[in-house]
């Protein structure tokens, strides 16, 4: 079977995807297949999990490594694409706008965040991807620039690292360009950071040490989805594509190591899936073909070949 097909064998979620990105498919052929996510396949069932008190698994985060929380299951809806307009999840949002709280950082409503960057900048994605836009994107905006470190990016352990962190960076990184997105006119503070972080990450070529060279941490090479807060060079490399613009030459050894694990089939393999419940494995089995970095590696690929 052909690569293509082979991607198009699939769930919903991940059709549309392939549609827009690698087959240049019509605007409203892409739109109908991606208006089944929310009631059929991966989107379904994470919807159907819901509780009517608004948390998936009476949990807000998953503080015992539990990916059935609140947070995870929206990343994930995040990610798969699911419409924010369609009814049903319009639904979901609002149960949790209106009950789901931090039970750890004084009832905080859900979608105000809590104090980790990391956490936080999922946070905002999601409250710009679904709509949520109010003084919850207000504290996390300004919260997330005031927080970013002199070397340009972000971690969840300072004050107590004065070094920033791949993983935490590029979680706010992708906030505040979902937030960027969703404003008709954001703060020149959000560009500012935005550009200040992008730059952390490509002087160290995505996954290098800047003082060395070597790389920095080996699961950065591991390459699984979802991401949850876990960075690979994948991830990273996806969030230019999807930033937009030209590839910066700075990311040539990233797209080298990512042409490099591409198999002789043309697909890439699925990664070491990282610990916790799930409602549902969305990827294949580690080791076997992964139509999700299949599908991420050949539009990253794309992109950077484009003129």
């Amino acid at each position: 079977m052909e690569t293509t097909d082979w991607l198009l064998d699939s769930d919903p979620a991940l059709r549309w995807q392939v549609m827009r990105d690698l087959l240049d498919a019509p605007a409203n052929e892409v739109e109908t297949e991606r208006s089944r996510i929310a009631r059929e396949g991966y989107g379904a069932t994470l919807l159907a999990h819901q509780g009517q008190d608004g948390y998936w698994n009476g949990d807000e985060w998953g503080e015992n490594g539990s990916r059935k929380s609140v947070l995870w299951t929206l990343a994930s809806l995040r990610r798969l694409g699911v419409l924010p307009a369609d009814p049903l999840v319009l639904e979901a949002v609002e149960r949790v706008r209106s009950s789901v709280t931090w039970h750890l950082w004084d009832d905080l409503p859900y979608f105000h965040g809590e104090v980790e960057p990391c956490i936080n900048g999922g946070v905002l994605a999601q409250n710009a991807y679904f709509g949520v836009l109010g003084d919850g994107a207000t504290r996390l905006v300004q919260r997330l620039v005031d927080e970013q470190l002199p070397d340009g990016g972000w971690n969840c352990q300072a004050p107590h690292s004065a070094v920033s962190s791949f993983d935490s960076t590029l979680c706010v990184l992708e906030g505040l360009l979902e937030y960027q997105r969703s404003v008709t006119d954001p703060e020149p503070a959000v560009a500012a950071a935005r550009e200040d972080g992008e730059r952390y990450l490509l002087e160290r070529s995505l996954f290098r040490r800047k003082s060395t060279g070597e790389i920095a941490v080996g699961r950065y090479l591991n390459f699984s989805f979802p991401p949850y807060w876990f960075y690979d060079i994948l991830r990273a490399l996806d969030y230019f594509r999807d930033a937009g613009g030209p590839a910066d030459p700075r990311l040539h050894p990233a797209l080298e190591e990512l042409e490099s694990r591409r198999g002789a089939d043309g697909r890439w393999i699925a990664g070491i899936t990282w610990p916790g419940e799930v409602y549902l494995e969305l990827d294949a089995p580690h080791g076997e073909p992964s139509r999700w970095n299949t599908l991420r590696a050949l539009r990253v690929l794309r992109w950077a070949e484009s003129p």
